[in-house]
């Protein structure tokens, strides 16, 4: 049962700079729980140790101070990997994984030709028998993948709550057969999100329309494991004076930069908290 208080979570990346975008997740989350008396979170996902530094951790910090928000707790991601590996392993002994041995190039030539056009990972090593499996192993460290297909079959029929529009049908089979886990981080974003989401009692998921696609599959995997299903707030994006969608690699002005040139950092939070999240994307100025 969801708390009758909302209780919503940022959830940045310490692997770059916030921007404007971030900004605005952040307040949208912010203003949701504190309207209705709930909890704001800020929980560092910080799994990805070859990209994630500590002065970026550091800086996302100093940037919500100066925004005027302040988080109810702060869970660092990296803290919770013993129960990460617990859920990959529920998932494994329920027969939903394999090891995938494909590189990126293997992956990108598979998905070229017509029987792979469909998915984004053709399912090469799906089905692979245990002798191939561990002569390939002696080669390479394998990923892990969820076999989506098969996992749909258990989880039956799924559907989330999208704020303002009602329940919406999720299709996990879209994205291919995702990876959960790999050597260099362990387990990955998708399944580490939602084990944290259950574990901090998200009640509201607030994030950018861009992340849309990703909750056919989080819901897939709440569902095998049993974990509550949030309601989730995808918002409308920023948008570059370009056009183009705000991006940490395509070097979007930052809010250090805003805030090292002087912007007001609570006024800055009181327009973006006036846009309406609805509508489409749009450009905002500081």
């Amino acid at each position: 049962m969801q708390a009758e208080y909302p209780v919503t979570r940022f959830a940045p990346s310490p692997s770059g700079l916030l921007h404007l975008g971030h900004a605005l997740s952040a307040v949208l989350g912010a203003r949701l729980a504190r309207a209705g008396g709930g909890r704001w979170l800020l929980r560092l996902e910080d799994i990805d140790t070859t990209r994630c530094r500590p002065d970026f951790a550091d800086a996302i910090h100093a940037d919500l101070g100066w925004l005027g928000l302040v988080p109810d707790s702060v869970l660092v991601q990296t803290t919770r990997r013993d129960a990460h590996d617990a859920a990959l392993a529920r998932l494994t002994a329920m027969g939903l994984t394999y090891p995938c041995f494909c590189t990126r190039a293997d992956i990108a030539a598979a998905a070229a030709a017509p029987h792979g056009a469909q998915a984004a990972y053709p399912g090469t090593c799906r089905g692979m028998d245990r002798a191939e499996a561990a002569a390939r192993a002696g080669s390479r460290d394998p990923a892990i993948r969820l076999d989506v297909e098969k996992a749909a079959a258990v989880a039956g029929p799924l559907t989330w709550m999208e704020a303002g529009q009602g329940r919406m049908v999720a299709d996990p089979l879209g994205e291919g057969d995702i990876v959960l886990a790999r050597k260099d981080i362990g387990v990955g974003y998708m399944l580490a999100a939602v084990a944290d989401d259950a574990f901090q009692g998200v009640t509201d998921v607030v994030r950018g329309r861009d992340l849309i696609e990703s909750t056919p599959v989080q819901r897939l995997l709440q569902a095998l494991l049993g974990l509550p299903e949030p309601r989730y707030h995808h918002h409308r994006l920023l948008l570059a004076p370009d056009g183009r969608r705000l991006a940490k690699r395509d070097r979007a002005e930052t809010l250090a930069a805003l805030r090292a040139a002087g912007v007001d950092g609570p006024a800055l939070a009181a327009r973006l908290a006036d846009l309406p999240p609805g509508g489409p994307d749009c450009v905002f100025l500081p």
